[in-house]
């Protein structure tokens, strides 16, 4: 699967990965709902880390995502907007 990162770049990664970042993807949608900036963080960054931890494609080789993750110092605000803009 191709995740790519705001403001970063494309990675790929594994099921194992992917399954981990299902898990958090939750938690970080918990935390959203909540209004908790510190666990929202905490978890965005934690997603993010997986996500590196695959294998960085080349920007020449630019491809679809199949999913997107907001840019790691994305703020609580800005994360509720992305989530819930219908556009």
């Amino acid at each position: 699967m191709i995740v790519r990162i705001l403001s970063e770049g494309q990675y790929r990664v594994d099921g194992d990965t992917l399954e981990e970042i299902k898990r958090l993807d939750d938690e970080l949608m918990e935390a959203l709902t909540l209004d908790d900036a510190d666990r929202f963080h905490r978890l965005l960054n934690q997603v993010a880390e997986l996500v590196r931890s695959g294998q960085a494609l080349h920007a020449e080789h630019l491809t679809e995502s199949d999913l997107i993750l907001p840019a790691p110092d994305t703020t609580l605000e800005e994360a509720k907007r992305l989530f819930n803009d219908p556009a």
